[in-house]
């Protein structure tokens, strides 16, 4: 299946995704369930459920009369990855380490598909960055790497863009990764079930349909399941969690020249099994 958060005439709902459109299930189960992740913290049974409702039939949105919403509107953690994969590595000169490289982004980061990101005042370095995101669907503390993906609801594209200049103001990557509407999460939730744990995904990024970066998730260093067991060690993961898995080579600010994002500029991340997540950049009007 496919979930999608969204806003449709000004109301937050969500959605079972398919070819003809949007099958609304806020109007059906939202007194119980007022979003997407309310849906996951009730469990895989209800899962069914709202496959069986659609199946039923009922009118469908047009996808183009939506405004996408991050896939999870608040989630309780978005715990992001970095330098893995050994060619995002090498580009950018660090050593090699025992652990993975990990940092949070926060919700008001984040924006969805189709809608714009925004990059900040003052700013000339707005970078891409290709990621696939999990999200929790079963919470857990110390999970193992053999039961891991059993806690994963499903699967997303996002774009970590990340504001360069001020990512290196210190050695914490914090503050040019969490401006305002920059981290893009969608199209949708494919449930795990559509994926199988074993497949290897293809992640490309595209500027302005130029493909900039491309890479399997065979080359990741760290994959998703030892990524939820070394999480799940220090902090407690619950259900709307998003674990973002790191972006491959090939990111703007190693090239030669540098290749920022600009306003007017089309990114979009592809991930087979998933689809396309499509953002415009947009200058922000005000300090």
């Amino acid at each position: 299946m496919k979930l999608a958060s969204y806003c449709y005439h000004g109301i937050s709902g969500y959605g079972l995704v398919e070819d003809d459109g949007i099958f609304d299930l806020t109007s059906r189960l939202g007194a119980d369930y007022p979003d997407l992740k309310s849906v996951l913290t009730a469990g895989e049974a209800i899962l069914g459920t709202l496959r069986e409702m659609a199946e039923r039939g009922g009118p469908r949105l047009a996808k183009e009369s939506v405004t996408f919403l991050p896939v999870i509107e608040n989630p309780g953690k978005i715990v992001c990855v970095g330098l893995n994969y050994e060619a995002h590595r090498l580009e950018t000169r660090h050593d090699k380490t025992q652990y993975p490289t990990l940092f949070l982004r926060t919700a008001t980061s984040q924006t969805g598909h189709d809608t714009a990101i925004i990059r900040p005042y003052g700013s000339e370095q707005l970078d891409f960055e290709g990621e696939i995101a999990l999200v929790i669907g079963r919470g857990g503390r110390r999970i193992s790497p053999e039961n891991a993906l059993e806690h994963v609801a499903g699967y997303a594209c996002y774009n970590d863009a990340s504001v360069r200049d001020w990512q290196f103001h210190t050695q914490q990557w914090t503050p040019g990764k969490n401006f305002d509407a920059t981290g893009s999460f969608g199209p949708w939730l494919v449930t795990r079930g559509e994926i199988a744990d074993d497949a290897v995904m293809t992640l490309v990024t595209r500027l302005n349909g130029q493909e900039v970066q491309r890479t399997t998730t065979k080359y990741l260093i760290r994959g998703f399941a030892d990524l939820i067991a070394y999480i799940s060690a220090f902090t407690t993961l619950e259900p709307g969690d998003v674990i973002v898995t790191g972006t491959p080579g090939g990111i703007g600010s190693r090239r030669t020249p540098p290749l920022f994002m600009q306003p007017g500029d089309v990114v979009e991340v592809e991930v087979d099994r998933i689809g396309v997540l499509r953002n415009i950049i947009q200058a922000e009007e005000t300090q």
